[in-house]
């Protein structure tokens, strides 16, 4: 009977997962250009390939608008310099000088507006590439302990492969040393050097070196480690982007979506399992873990641990394998749950200088792409999605109550004492703070209240003194005494007179 009510409570589950829009179909996660690769949506939905050859195109399409430019200005200069040559007429020989001069200098200008606009201005020569062989003692000062290690153990690798491993270790240095003098360029223009240097070493490997598609992946495994061991402070979250815009807003946005449940976002996870709290425990630690890594693979390595910790999690639940609708709602929740340091940073990261084919297939391509569309809902999140009321989310959203609210006759007998210690403090805490909400309100009105009450008094006596204007009278005359003489009240009685009576 248990297993029936499971059963149907996990199609109803189901049914609300696609009625808010949490459910994703896979074909969504690949590439929108049908190559067959998983699509990313820093890449407006391309995968790695596409995303160059349209960026590529679009590129190329503004050098030829900006060549164009800059041959008609050149025209337009040169025939303006050729009408006022012959409305002159014969000049002095110096003048003559003077002007010829002129014309070298306005030539040489345009052919570096040229130069300048052209698809070889972002790339060094040859030659200034090896002007800078030399490395700069600024940059070994800044090397660490990691930096260090991780270029002996480049070294060492690289040393199975004798004369192959000779030229990649060449091919490598020269690109360090090419970037070292590339930091003011834009971090997409950087990004584009690095993903050009690693089609190129793994196609001269293939096609030079005759080197198995197998082992092609290990070395671009160890280079990338390698190039961006060294380049991580200079290309993680720089200044001149708004990745740390970007990274306080999801994390205020993650934080305000605190009091969403498990129910909610119809996660198939029964958390009162210990074991499959503890891999929800896991999940969280190693989605966090993932901000501490320096290489882009490293990082998605982390991120394919979290989502098999989730996949284990659910497994457990549910009694049975997951699938990928049951997945990224619980991806979801851990990402809610945990609050990543430094999110979008460290997706944007792995988007610009991981080995492109790492997210163009694979596990962690697929993991990677997941991550990117639960960061997609959850700052697109509102009560729709949810299946709310929009008066219920936006209390939830402002703090003035909390979801969590639960019974003790709903708890059950093996729950932990502390979360059903917690959940009484967070209602009582909501109490509290419903209370104050309303002696606010109540003082506010009373104060309205006794505003409205002197406003009104002081109008009342305005009206009164405009109505009754006071008016001030001249003195009286003095009065005459009572026994002085009266002429015009003469016939008044006498005063009385005071009479003597014998003992």
């Amino acid at each position: 009977m248990e297993q029936v009510q499971n059963q149907s409570s996990r199609k109803k589950m189901s049914l609300k997962s696609e009625r808010r829009g949490i459910h994703v179909d896979q074909s969504e996660l690949l590439c929108k250009k049908g190559c067959g690769y998983y699509g990313n949506p820093a890449w407006q939905g391309f995968c790695s390939k596409c995303w160059r050859e349209e960026y590529h195109k679009a590129r190329q399409k503004q050098i030829q608008e900006d060549w164009e430019l800059a041959e008609r200005l050149q025209r337009e200069e040169e025939e303006a310099f050729a009408s006022s040559q012959s409305s002159q007429g014969a000049q002095s020989l110096t003048f003559s000088k003077f002007e010829e001069k002129k014309t070298n200098e306005k030539t040489r200008k345009v052919t570096t507006v040229k130069k300048f606009f052209s698809a070889s201005s972002r790339v060094g020569s040859k030659k200034e590439i090896q002007e800078t062989k030399a490395p700069s003692p600024s940059i070994h000062r800044q090397a660490s302990i990691e930096t260090d290690r991780v270029s002996k153990e480049f070294i060492e690798f690289l040393k199975t492969f004798h004369k192959t491993g000779q030229e990649i270790y060449k091919q490598t240095k020269l690109f360090l040393e090419a970037m070292h003098y590339k930091r003011e360029l834009s971090i997409e223009e950087q990004s584009e050097c690095t993903q050009d240097f690693y089609q190129n070493v793994a196609e001269r490997m293939q096609t030079r070196g005759k080197v198995p598609s197998e082992r092609v992946e290990k070395i671009m495994d160890q280079i990338e480690k390698y190039i961006m061991t060294r380049l991580y402070k200079y290309v993680f979250c720089p200044e001149t982007t708004d990745d740390e815009k970007k990274d306080l807003a999801i994390q205020k946005r993650i934080r305000a979506l605190h009091w969403v449940t498990p129910q909610m976002l119809c996660v198939p996870v029964n958390e009162e399992i210990s074991e499959v709290s503890d891999m929800v425990v896991k999940a969280i630690t190693d989605i966090i873990e993932m901000d501490s890594k320096r290489v882009p693979r490293d990082k998605l390595a982390c991120i394919t641990k979290c989502s098999k910790h989730i996949f284990n999690a659910i497994k457990i639940t549910k009694n049975e394998p997951a699938s990928a609708d049951d997945f990224l709602p619980t991806l979801i929740y851990i990402v809610l749950k945990g609050n990543p340091p430094r999110l979008q940073s460290n997706i944007q990261y792995i988007t610009r200088f991981c080995n492109p084919s790492r997210l163009m297939t694979g596990e962690d391509g697929y993991y990677f792409t997941n991550l990117c569309c639960a960061v997609a809902f959850i700052e697109k999140l509102d009560a729709q999605s949810l299946n709310l009321s929009q008066e219920d989310f936006d209390r939830y959203m402002s703090g003035q109550t909390s979801p969590r609210k639960q019974e003790s006759e709903n708890w059950s007998p093996d729950a932990c004492l502390g979360v059903k210690q917690m959940y009484k403090n967070l209602d009582l805490l909501s109490q509290l703070n419903e209370r104050q909400e309303r002696i606010m309100n109540e003082a506010k009105k009373l104060e309205k209240d006794l505003i409205d009450w002197t406003d009104g008094i002081a109008k009342e006596v305005q009206d009164i003194v405009e109505k009754y204007p006071l008016e001030i009278k001249p003195p009286n005359q003095s009065l005459a005494a009572i026994d002085s003489e009266n002429v015009e009240n003469d016939k008044l009685p006498p005063p009385l007179q005071p009479q003597v009576y014998a003992g």
